[in-house]
């Protein structure tokens, strides 16, 4: 048995029921919410150390949910949903989710990305602040996962700062989609390489005008780097 917890929000029995027994056969402390508002409280009161989030919820939907969440705590929140188009994904990658998972599901294929998400995070819990990376008029802490521009604390989400974070510390250094995908996300993603666009996109809108000895860059045809300028 293990200590870690598991928030299940979705108003669908059927699938709730499925996770909550799936997961605590697999050892974890699992907690069932119905509905987006009950779904925050419980957040609030079981501190879990992941979110299995439906998007179409009763009260607050799962966009509301995870924008609340991400404005409390970068715990991982994995989103399950009958919603597969590519505006879906992306919204909920800009909310600051850790993946999208789209129904009908396999269920050992979600317990793996859960699993893989609990040990990247768990990973970045250990590590020293000695590995915060610091450039002109920007300092990026994985341990605190905080970014600082000019000296200022900046509202960032989880992913965003973890690209930030490797790209930074390979500095000139060019990655295709595919390698951030596998090196950020740590996992096969099953997604598409828009999401690395999406938060390259995002990242740069908090990076403009803030240093021009540094730049986040596109190498078109391939991919992306964090350069350093002359």
């Amino acid at each position: 048995m293990t200590d870690t917890k598991i928030l299940v929000i979705d108003d669908d029995s059927n699938i709730s029921d499925l996770l909550k027994n799936y997961f605590e056969n697999e050892g974890y402390d699992v907690k069932v919410a119905t509905d987006g508002m009950e779904g925050l409280s419980y957040f609030k009161i079981f501190s879990p150390d992941l979110v299995l989030l439906d998007v179409m919820l009763p009260k607050k939907d799962g966009w509301q949910v995870c924008r609340e969440i991400r404005e409390i705590s970068s715990k991982p929140i994995i989103m399950v949903t009958a919603k597969s188009d590519a505006f879906d994904t992306v919204l909920g990658l800009e909310l600051g989710a850790d993946d999208f998972v789209t129904k009908p599901f396999d269920i050992k294929v979600l317990s793996a990305r859960v699993k893989a998400v609990l040990r990247r995070c768990q990973a970045h819990a250990h590590q020293n602040d000695d590995e915060v990376i610091k450039f002109e008029n920007i300092e990026i802490s994985l341990q605190k996962y905080e970014l600082k521009l000019k000296g200022k604390s900046v509202d960032i989400p989880p992913k965003e700062l973890e690209l930030l974070y490797f790209l930074a510390s390979n500095y000139n250094r060019v990655f295709t989609r595919d390698q951030l995908l596998d090196k950020v996300w740590g996992f096969d993603y099953l997604g598409d390489s828009r999401t690395v666009d999406v938060h390259v996109k995002r990242l740069r809108e908090k990076l403009e005008g803030v240093s021009d000895k540094w730049i986040l860059k596109t190498v078109w045809g391939v991919g992306y780097k964090f350069e350093l300028l002359n």
